[in-house]
């Protein structure tokens, strides 16, 4: 795949003389959209290496990440198994669809139970036999393709680059990336101060690079939405024609605008925010509540 990314500037976010770009990892696939395609390649390489037949993983009714791997299985000539956080008689959701008709095959292991089974199966695969991918790519494989996003020598003229939080997979491998002279900021879309500095930190290798993680930007938890955040997504896709999903970049978006008006960085700050890509979550609106 082509990694040739896009940086695109935001000039209606710079106030006091800051430089802040974006890098349009959502432009880089249609399916296999932004942070997806580095998280996932080293784990689809390892599958192949292992003569492994089928590959598999888990998510949401409404994951990227099982749209992506369905996809990517299919070019790697996997087959692939998608183990859903949802019940079987609940309504398949576009996203399934897509994944369906990208030849996964999906269980459904309830919403109660979901992290109960997951162990369950991960701790009974002794053969490797499917092989799996943890939920988001989470693990040393899933961060070590992160870390390829900043593979772009532009990138090192930056002083601080922004990113959204789901498992940390793609923030810990942008702190094994980045130089000595960057800032890494996490903005976690769920409220799991408890855990997620933690599960960042077991990924990391470069232990020089400072990293902050800022909790105060999820709206209410792994989305969670409201009409203010709908009306943020709307006039950025009018301004600047970045399109962003409910779930994890447009509170990327709204929490940096939000920094940059609390004057958080120095005038001569440079900051790179990371379009991680992904859509999926837009689907569970009604229909004309994003302009997009």
């Amino acid at each position: 795949m082509n990694e040739n990314i896009n940086i695109q500037a935001v000039p209606s976010f710079c106030l006091n003389h800051i430089q802040l770009d974006v890098l349009r990892l959502d432009e880089l696939h249609p399916i296999v959209s932004g942070n997806k395609w580095f998280k996932l390649k080293y784990y689809l390489q390892q599958a192949q290496e292992q003569n492994a037949g089928i590959i598999a993983s888990f998510g949401g009714p409404y994951s990227n990440h099982l749209v992506a791997l369905a996809f990517a299985a299919k070019e790697y000539n996997l087959k692939s198994i998608g183990y859903v956080r949802s019940n079987e008689d609940e309504l398949i959701t576009p996203t399934l669809q897509e994944a369906i008709h990208y030849g996964m095959d999906l269980k459904f292991l309830g919403r109660n139970n979901f992290q109960v089974f997951k162990n369950e199966l991960l701790q009974n695969n002794q053969r490797n036999d499917p092989y799996f991918v943890d939920e988001g790519g989470y693990g040393t494989l899933g961060a070590q393709g992160a870390a390829t996003i900043l593979s772009n020598e532009k990138i090192n003229n930056y002083s601080h680059i922004l990113c959204a939080v789901g498992t940390g997979t793609m923030m810990a491998g942008l702190i094994n990336a980045a130089k000595p002279n960057q800032h890494v900021i996490g903005i976690p879309v769920l409220k799991n101060e408890a855990t997620i500095r933690d599960e960042i930190t077991q990924l990391i290798t470069i232990k020089k690079i400072p990293f902050t993680v800022l909790h105060d930007f999820h709206l209410g938890g792994y989305a969670k939405t409201n009409q203010a955040q709908f009306d943020f997504m709307n006039q950025l896709w009018q301004t600047e024609k970045i399109p962003t999903d409910i779930v994890y970049t447009s509170k990327l978006f709204m929490a940096v605008k939000s920094l940059i008006n609390a004057n958080y960085f120095s005038p001569t700050a440079k900051i790179l925010i990371i379009h991680s890509g992904g859509l999926q979550g837009n689907r569970s609106l009604p229909a004309g509540t994003l302009l997009f």
